[in-house]
């Protein structure tokens, strides 16, 4: 009797042991059938979304980026028989040839005759005569994943206006080259701004398909119940897939190192110290005149991209070249080194205090460095904010981790 029972045990575990086998087989060979496809973002799935625009009037949101195999979305649309109505341009414009700040002007594509309506600057929201002309919004622009990258500033204001005005809101997801990261102090509502609108960390770590699920769920628009929302998912992709922009997102990020940089160069902009603009590689460098930041020096100068006046214009600064740099995520060791060098020489470092608290989304970061904490001091403040941030963004996440990265 014994013996049949050590038998029997002996066969339900070499059983268990083989369904657990075959589910990590399986678990295995969806991982690998994941990556081994090709990406495709949400404009290039016309299954998924081209009924939902017929017979209905469309408006667009889309830069330069807004394409699938080299074909602009617009002419996509229009050549499948959608009617395009509007094209609504964000900051740097329809085309992204205008420089960081620079107004953006209502106007005329010369290629289509679509009325381009600027949504930066006094008008972030359309005026309701445009909107009434609309049935559907559509949302297709490649983001970095960094808060105060003003895209995302620019689909909430585009998503309130559709919830305002009972039009529908769709988002072409594209994936975000940082989403490996969750950094940084949460904003706080006091520091909100065109470039810090949600409670969400520096580096929010999601696509802006997942974020306007989050915008819309926590109800961070006027009328968010209202918002009809829908999304198209990148397929084939994970929350670990390594993916470069094909197309550079704005100006005066050229390439995949300078969208690395970004998260950690931009609180320069507040500070006298040249991040690049008026070069070759902008947000790739740091320089300074007349103190030295380091070896390298350059000449910014009025280039298209950076016309208004860089920094330094003509002047030539010594600084840091970063292009062959492993920085990713948010370092601040770089800016809190370029304070105490500029401190130590006397030179006024937090040149505008207000923005730098805009950029950080708390007065908390600056303060910390003017009382010389250091990167790991800093950085272990906002831990509690980023865990219950974690835990609230979860519900609203599209993409999972695939283990074969």
């Amino acid at each position: 009797m014994l013996l049949r029972v050590i038998i029997l045990l002996q066969c339900l575990l070499l059983i268990a042991c083989t369904d657990s086998n075959q589910a990590q087989s399986n678990a295995k060979a969806t991982a690998m059938a994941i990556k081994s496809q090709p990406i495709l973002v949400g404009a290039a799935q016309y299954e998924a979304y081209l009924g939902a625009l017929k017979d209905k009037r469309v408006g667009l949101v889309v830069n330069q980026t807004s394409q699938v195999d080299g074909t602009h979305l617009v002419d996509l649309l229009r050549d499948k028989g959608v009617d395009v109505v509007k094209i609504f341009a964000p900051e740097h414009g329809f085309r992204g040839d205008y420089d960081a700040g620079a107004h953006v002007k209502n106007t005329t594509d010369t290629k289509t005759g679509i009325d381009v309506v600027s949504i930066y600057g006094s008008n972030k929201k359309p005026d309701p005569a445009v909107l009434s002309e609309l049935d559907v919004i559509i949302f297709d622009i490649q983001d970095v994943g960094v808060r105060f990258y003003t895209y995302i500033s620019s689909m909430h204001y585009m998503m309130e206006a559709a919830a305002l005005h009972n039009l529908e809101f769709i988002v072409l997801d594209r994936p975000n080259p940082n989403i490996a990261y969750v950094d940084g102090p949460i904003l706080e509502p006091q520091f909100r701004s065109f470039v810090g609108m949600h409670p969400i960390p520096v580096l929010h770590g999601m696509t802006v398909g997942e974020l306007a699920k989050m915008i819309k769920g926590e109800r961070w628009i006027d009328k968010a119940e209202q918002l009809k929302l829908r999304i198209i998912p990148v397929a084939n992709y994970t929350r670990n897939t390594e993916y470069k922009v094909p197309i550079k997102p704005s100006p005066n990020l050229p390439n995949a190192q300078a969208i690395n940089l970004y998260p950690s160069l931009c609180f320069f902009e507040a500070t006298p110290i040249t991040i690049g603009r008026g070069t070759d590689f902008a947000f790739q460098v740091i320089g300074y005149s007349p103190v030295g930041l380091g070896e390298f020096s350059f000449t910014p100068r009025a280039i298209k991209g950076a016309s208004m006046n860089p920094k330094f214009k003509d002047v030539t600064v010594l600084g840091q070249d970063l292009r062959a740099s492993a920085i990713t995520g948010l370092d601040l060791n770089i800016f809190i080194n370029a304070y105490t060098q500029l401190t130590q020489a006397n030179q006024v470092f937090f040149e505008r205090p207000d923005f730098m608290d805009k950029l950080a989304g708390t007065d908390k970061l600056r303060l910390a460095i003017k009382a010389g904490k250091s990167e790991q001091q800093i950085k272990q403040s906002w831990q509690a904010g980023l865990t219950t941030f974690m835990q609230k963004r979860e519900p609203y996440l599209l993409y999972k981790y695939n283990s074969l990265y």
